[in-house]
């Protein structure tokens, strides 16, 4: 599980295709020195394990699934991409749970500066627009975001100044292709007013 607070930005050293898949290796600093094997790191949102450490960043396995459902499968050597390690017991919740499980991609129509901020209008999947709500969570590349405004199966999100720098979210321009991860209350609030798997069962 993470927050939604990126950590770092880390730089692809190597994409390399395999089975469907893909080898990728990030180069960073800060979220490297806490990594252990086995541990999950968020890469522009999406969840991964870590396969393999060295000194100057850490390797992972994306699976076929993962390339299919997120943007994964665009990132290059050289490509810039947020990182985040997983939440610790006891560690400040500053953004929103996000469990690094992508929903679907999404498109940003446009990026419009207002002084120093950014204004960022996304289109998302129609059937993820109905978990979107003003003033409510998102999850773009990773970051969390606050939703300013929906309409349809649009969304805007203000970006400052310092996630600009500090996140791929500075590199944005109409087209550019985007993670999106829904609050993840949403879909159970979702579950729970339709009374899916409600009925039937008995507590023990």
């Amino acid at each position: 599980m993470f927050t939604g607070i990126v950590e770092e930005l880390g730089r692809v050293r190597t994409a390399v295709a395999r089975d469907g898949g893909m080898t990728l290796v990030v180069d960073c600093d800060r979220v490297r020195q806490g990594l252990r094997l086995g541990d999950s790191v968020s890469v522009n949102g999406c969840c991964q394990t870590v396969v393999e450490l060295d000194d100057s960043g850490f390797t992972v396995e994306t699976v076929p699934q993962t390339m299919a459902v997120t943007t994964l499968s665009e990132l290059r050597p050289g490509s810039s991409v947020n990182l985040e390690a997983s939440l610790r017991l006891g560690d400040p919740l500053g953004g929103h749970l996000v469990l690094g499980h992508v929903d679907g991609v999404g498109e940003v129509e446009s990026a419009t500066s207002q002084g120093a901020d950014r204004r960022l209008v996304v289109r998302v999947p129609p059937l993820l627009a109905r978990y979107l709500a003003s003033r409510g969570s998102v999850a773009v590349d990773g970051v969390s975001l606050t939703v300013v405004s929906v309409a349809d199966d649009t969304f805007e999100v203000a970006l400052i100044p310092a996630t600009l720098e500090r996140t791929v979210a500075g590199g944005y321009r109409t087209g550019s292709r985007v993670n999106i991860e829904v609050d993840v209350i949403a879909r159970y609030l979702e579950r729970l007013v339709a009374g899916e798997g409600l009925s039937g069962g008995r507590s023990q």
